[in-house]
């Protein structure tokens, strides 16, 4: 078994298990405060870990470029603004749909991979995409023509696949970024470049918070007892991400990513009992399909 792929898994898991604890927060702190709890804590550990790695001699500076600040800042606003969207998204529809809706980041991925990166895929891949494009469309479930329509085109669709296509901007920018750095193994790659994405976007954060909605910074500080936690489950998922990223082109590692739905649908069912339609199960399947015909092309 390739590296990237047990990676990824333990990325996506660790991603899940942040979402659950930012949808708690988010009835004690704003929309981009519940966003800013997860960079504020992040950081620090981010950073920690590339001082570990040095002082221990298992890995030397990498080396940055002009290219690699490019790609990083990109990513970094991207996911920060794709991230609130996700949150924004919880309070119109449950866990698990709303998390399912932001899965077309798989879809703009590849697109963006093929653009950017040049990185390609192939008519297999294309098919499953459309697959899951399929399931998407069926976790409105919606029975008429009309009624569907106004599904794929309302409110938390179309907030849902606007936050999958930052991510995806992200996922790129990130991998560019790893990329872009002069030399080093994946592990001194990914790590890097999550503690100066996450010191970026801890202060840009914290400056924006200070400007339009004074006292938040202070609020999350004092929901340390679940923000510090987040912050953990973040920097674990993003070094996982970042990681997978460095080892293997981004479409292919939010392909497999898509196996979070799994995690997600245990956790509405087990931790916050909520009830999914057969029609977002069925979709929910199509898109399980689609990641795994993707998977093996």
């Amino acid at each position: 078994m390739e590296l990237w792929i047990p990676i990824t898994i333990a990325a996506a898991f660790f991603q899940n298990i942040r979402f659950m604890l930012q949808k708690h927060l988010k009835g004690q702190l704003s929309t981009i405060g519940v966003t800013f709890s997860r960079f504020l804590f992040a950081a620090p550990l981010a950073a920690l870990l590339v001082v570990c790695l040095l002082l221990s001699g298992v890995a030397e500076w990498p080396g940055l470029t002009p290219r690699f600040w490019v790609f990083a800042i990109v990513g970094g606003i991207a996911q920060i603004l794709a991230t609130a969207l996700l949150i924004a998204l919880f309070s119109l529809k449950n866990f698990a749909v709303g998390v399912t809706f932001s899965k077309t980041e798989t879809v703009m991925t590849a697109i963006l991979s093929a653009l950017v990166l040049g990185e390609f895929v192939g008519p297999v891949a294309i098919f499953a995409i459309c697959v899951t494009i399929m399931g998407v469309v069926l976790m409105s479930g919606l029975p008429n023509r009309d009624n569907l329509r106004l599904g794929i085109f309302g409110r938390p669709a179309l907030i849902g696949i606007a936050s999958g296509g930052i991510f995806a901007v992200a996922s790129i920018g990130y991998r560019g970024a790893s990329l872009a750095l002069v030399e080093g193994e994946f592990l001194i790659r990914a790590a890097v470049t999550l503690a100066f994405v996450t010191a970026f976007q801890a202060l840009a954060m914290a400056l924006w918070l200070g400007f339009r909605e004074p006292g938040e910074v202070t609020r999350v500080i004092g929901s340390w007892r679940i923000s510090s936690w987040v912050g953990l489950m973040s920097a674990l998922g993003s070094l996982g991400w970042f990681a997978a990223f460095t080892l293997q082109n981004a479409a292919h590692v939010k392909a497999l990513g898509q196996i979070e739905l799994v995690f997600t649908f245990a956790a509405s069912v087990f931790f916050f009992r909520e009830k999914s339609t057969s029609a977002e199960i069925a979709g929910i399947v199509l898109i399980v399909i689609g990641i795994l015909i993707l998977l093996l092309a």
